[in-house]
């Protein structure tokens, strides 16, 4: 390997979404190789033929290399930042054509890095978020070698940097805050591995051909009822043939428009000569700007509150010859405000969203890597999990200053599917060098990079200056000012405004209030019912305005996740394996961690001895933990969605673990969602009802109709004891405007007192169950919409055997695929579980009121699978229940799927 005399030629980047029609973009995907050295070794000093190669893909990194190669398994430590890796590839090219530049793409490399092409040190990058395209043209044979050596952060983190932090945290290594890399993996607590250590970003060879796009802006807004998409690009001519004129386009569900756009000549280079043709500069490049009205344009929405509608963008270069065709992507037309009146401050009132002049509640998730390993997941891997988050009900996914900036293809589905983006800037807990000269210019780039992918984006929401850097000075005792400085207060907020990015912009999460991590001020990362285990209550007590991160759980996945971890430990005792505590969050140097906060609401929920249970009964112990933590997220939701809430919102932390066990994701590592999606699902659903005991103010039902049409329901209640017996009953027909809510006192609808959430305790409880259902007319013949349980004398979790609960099942098959379950009970069956292999049910962890039945679909996972049969479980069932592939549902067509008809209501007058 030898060195250059010069670094190649950095390209300008076209952008994210600009594909140009005669462009060549080749993936180098194929062939490559790794392979791993000391750390001290010089790069010339041995051979690259010499060394122990592996196959490797890329994109991908070190540790994926490790795995596939069967020298690592997930969970198991290894320090991949103790030693150089290097990977290889050859490729073949053709020579660079006249009116051709031809650059070689590498589109991110953790962290520090070495690029050899053809043996020759092409580029030196120390940012794993910094892009690169290089002009290779000149120096490409018939067959190519390329190299990429990834030197060992390790021994570089050992070298004392200046300025020295004015703040230590005990997240990371604290020399992590010289280098732009990621610091999941890097996190003993709660990410302590694999670090990212590779080409962990797609590596191309782009051939351009007549014209070059070295730069394209979209900013679409809404002036009244019309939309308002402005562009302005930057072209330049390669093979001398100017633009005689350039359109803007656009078509969607608005209709197709076109707009004629402006061509202005930028300088040229003086030491190239002066090249004029038709009155256009050729080597300085043209400036293409202009705007386009769509009269009427249909709006973009979050998918819980409407359609995200989106509009193709293209510009039609006209010049001598054929035109040229420019894609640049998709774009929504959309309202954002933050704050029902202009006097709103974020900082201080919290995030309070409007979208289109409505009001949203704004609920969701922490995003996480769905390959923590690779890091480089396929498309339709990432279409999936997107697509999950969006059958969950969120609405807002958060992706955070510890981790990495995603792809293009995730925000293009975040604007797809109607998903709301809040981005951090990747800077988290530490004090970053800015007044390094060298450092400052890499974030500069860094972060008008990022700026220029995402601005003009509809699903674009929040951007972010980094995650808990004041929450960490505060907590340390320092000024919080400290946490700001130049790079948060001045320079990223600046860049922002620069960039024209329709976005609010946070210095900081948390943030606001005289301290910023106060929940009743701006933005807070909220762990009151959680990991600080303040009752249910606090919710409502803290005041939240805006949850940034909330509700961490240890959240155990199912049993075939299990299976999966500790397969050499069949029916024995998980929790306290060494495996298994891999997986379990912590905090650095605290004396507990997340499983003793899921335990601690085990015990308040359920009442019950986890210590006691865990030792007797393991497989209840973890029957109970997979509910506990998803009824504690769902109870916190409803109050924070109700009407009179302060809350703007909340996103839990966090979507999807990062290693096999028992993590904050409420999917596993696996994609699998676990119990606690389940319960979320149904609490954030667009339309939803729940329950809220309000003491002595009595029970109340709160409805939500976040959709875009009008709702019009019954809302029916009904109050039962000893789980099965209907003791009072009552309906009303409501009519919901879009994107409004109501509530209804439980006593209120029965038209007397019965002493709802048994408060006021005059004798034994008058009833153990109150359910609350919104349904509507259907073929069924009553549609189920949503439906709420609340237990006013504590959860029912003594078991029964399935003949005391009259629990029944039938199935019959689909001509989709599909299974239809029907399930029935007499009694209540509480935390229904479906357990059906090979097959992903549309709804689990429900319960069934009394006297009625529940349809389940049950989705195929793949294509051509039929169904064998399974097992029904609940948490108030004792044992299993056979569900029999082609047995047929037992009730009669005619009855209700939501209680018996032959059953009338009755009604308990309580004591006064």
């Amino acid at each position: 390997m030898t060195r250059s005399a010069e670094r190649l030629r950095d390209l300008p980047a076209s952008g994210a979404r600009v594909r140009v029609d005669g462009h060549e973009l080749r993936a180098l995907s194929a062939g490559w190789q790794a392979a791993r050295t000391a750390a001290d070794l010089p790069a010339g000093a041995a051979s690259l033929d010499t060394l122990g190669w592996s196959p490797a893909r890329v994109p991908g990194t070190a540790a994926g290399v490790a795995r596939d190669a069967g020298l690592w398994r997930p969970g198991e430590p290894h320090d991949f930042d103790a030693e150089d890796w290097w990977f290889r590839t050859s490729f073949e090219a053709e020579p660079l054509a006249p009116g051709e530049e031809v650059g070689l793409r590498l589109d991110g490399i953790a962290t520090v890095a070495e690029v050899y092409l053809n043996g020759e040190l092409v580029l030196e990058s120390t940012s794993m978020f910094a892009p690169h395209i290089l002009d290779v043209g000149e120096r490409l044979k018939d067959v190519n070698e390329l190299a990429i050596r990834c030197l060992a952060l390790g021994p570089l983190l050992r070298v004392r940097r200046r300025p020295r932090a004015r703040w230590r945290t005990r997240l990371v290594e604290g020399n992590l805050r010289g280098f732009r890399t990621m610091l999941l993996g890097r996190a003993p607590g709660f990410a302590p591995g694999p670090a990212a250590v590779g080409p962990w970003r797609a590596v191309h060879l782009e051939r351009r051909r007549g014209i070059a796009v070295d730069g394209l802006a979209l900013r679409p807004r809404v002036e009244g009822d019309d939309g308002v998409l402005s562009v302005s690009a930057r072209l330049r001519v390669l093979d001398g043939a100017s633009p005689v004129s350039v359109e803007l386009e656009l078509e969607g569900p608005s209709g197709a428009h076109r707009a004629p756009l402006t061509l202005n000549a930028l300088p040229g280079d003086p030491s190239s000569g002066i090249d004029v043709r038709g009155g256009i500069d050729v080597h300085g490049g043209i400036e293409v700007h202009g705007h386009l009205i769509v009269p009427g344009a249909a709006r973009w929405w979050p998918h819980t509150h409407g359609d995200p509608h989106l509009h193709e963008v293209r510009l039609l270069v006209r010049r001598a010859g054929a035109p040229l065709l420019v894609h640049a992507g998709r774009v929504g037309f959309r309202e954002l405000a933050f704050g029902a009146d202009a006097g709103h401050v974020v900082e201080r009132d919290g995030l309070d969203l409007h979208v289109n002049g409505v009001r949203v509640f704004a609920r969701g998730a922490v995003w996480t890597p769905i390959d923590s390993v690779g890091l480089a997941p396929p498309e339709p891997a990432l279409r999936d999990a997107l697509e999950r988050v969006r059958e969950g009900g969120m609405n807002m996914l958060r992706l955070p200053g510890t981790g990495a900036y995603e792809t293009g293809v995730f925000h293009d589905l975040c604007d797809e599917l109607g998903i709301l983006v809040w981005q951090d800037f990747m800077f988290a807990n530490l004090d970053y060098p800015i007044a390094d000269e060298a450092f400052r210019a890499a974030v500069e780039r860094e972060a008008t990079g990022v700026l220029e992918d995402l601005a003009g984006r509809p699903s674009l929401a929040v951007l972010c200056g980094n995650s808990e850097v004041e929450q960490q000075v505060a907590m340390l005792g320092l000024d919080p000012a400290l946490g700001r400085g130049e790079l948060f207060g001045e320079l990223l907020p600046s860049l922002v405004k620069q960039s024209g990015a329709d976005a609010a912009y946070l210095p900081s999460a948390p943030c606001g209030g005289e301290l910023p991590f106060r929940p009743d001020r701006g933005v807070a990362n909220y762990y009151g019912v959680g990991g600080y285990r303040r009752p249910l209550e606090d919710a409502r007590r803290a005041e939240v305005r805006f949850a940034s991160e909330c509700l961490a759980f240890a959240n155990v996945p199912d049993e075939a996740a299990l299976a999966e971890l500790l397969p050499d430990l069949p029916g024995g005792v998980p929790v306290h394996h060494p495996r298994w505590k891999a997986g379990v969050p912590r905090d650095v140097g605290s004396g507990w961690d997340f499983d003793d906060v899921r335990d601690h609401y085990l015990q308040l929920l359920f009442g019950v001895d986890p210590a006691e249970l865990r030792s007797v009964e393991h497989e209840r112990y973890l029957e109970l933990s997979r509910a506990v933590s998803g009824e504690v997220m769902a109870e916190v939701f409803g109050e924070w969605r109700r009407s009179r809430s302060p809350c703007g919102g909340g996103l839990v932390l966090w979507l999807r673990d990062l290693l096999p066990g028992a993590g904050w994701g409420v999917i596993d590592h696996r994609g699998e969602p676990k119990v606690a999606y389940h319960h979320l699902r149904r609490a954030l659903a667009p339309v939803a009802v729940w329950m809220i005991d309000e003491g002595l103010g009595g029970v109340v039902a709160h409805v939500a109709n976040d959709r875009p049409t009008p709702l019009s329901a019954r809302l029916r209640v009904a109050l039962y004891r000893d789980l099965e017996h209907r003791v009072g009953e009552a309906q009303e027909t409501i009519e919901l405007a879009p994107h409004e809510a109501l509530e209804r006192n439980v006593e209120t609808l029965l038209g007397h007192f019965v002493d709802a959430g048994w408060t006021y305790r005059f004798g034994p409880p008058p009833q153990d169950l109150i359910v609350a259902s919104l349904e509507r007319d259907g073929p069924s013949p009553t549609e189920l919409i949503s439906q709420a349980v609340w237990f006013p004398a504590g959860r029912p979790i003594a078991r029964a055997h399935r003949a005391q609960l009259g629990l029944e099942a039938g199935v019959r098959a689909l001509p989709d695929g599909t299974v239809s379950l029907s399930i029935g009970s007499r009694r209540l069956a509480y935390g229904v579980r479906v357990h059906a292999s090979g097959f992903l049910a549309s709804d689990d962890a429900f319960s069934i009121e009394p006297g009625s039945r529940r349809e389940v679909l049950l989705r195929p996972r793949e294509a051509g699978v039929r169904f064998a049969g399974g097992t029904l479980s609940a948490l108030n069932l004792d044992g299993l229940l056979p569900v029999v592939a082609g047995e047929s549902p037992t009730r009669r067509r005619d009855e209700s799927p939501t209680r018996r008809r032959d059953e009338s209501p009755t009604r308990h007058r309580g004591r006064g």
